[in-house]
């Protein structure tokens, strides 16, 4: 079992950023990747970014490219998402997940989740 907990979320001016962590604890392995998705209200849920747990491969959603920055620290067993060049449409509740599998797999575990509200 794997447990996610994140935080840094809040309200920012379009233009601004925010960075978003997640705490992972349970049993995490090297070939695991971390994951960051997002759900506007009257949207599905949809993929930001992913890394490995090694920190080997990264995938970001075009949406997303050039202006957020995932990453991880495994001394802290810690995954964060540097957001930069807010939008308005970047608004949306923040979930933190980890894969058995691919960055671009099927996430397995899921956090509780961080609203992120982007004023124009």
């Amino acid at each position: 079992q794997v447990q996610l907990v994140e935080s840094g979320g809040g309200l920012v001016q379009a233009g601004g950023s925010l960075r978003l962590s997640c705490a992972a604890s349970g049993r995490i392995f090297s070939s695991y990747a971390l994951g960051w998705f997002r759900q506007a209200p009257g949207k599905e849920r949809e993929f930001v970014s992913g890394i490995k747990w090694s920190g080997s491969s990264t995938l970001y959603a075009d949406s997303v490219k050039g202006r957020f920055t995932i990453s991880v620290d495994n001394a802290e067993n810690t995954v964060s998402l540097q957001m930069n060049s807010l939008l308005p449409e970047d608004t949306a509740v923040y979930y933190c997940a980890a894969s058995k599998a691919a960055v671009g797999g099927r996430y397995d575990y899921w956090g509780q989740g961080t609203q992120v509200t982007v004023s124009s």
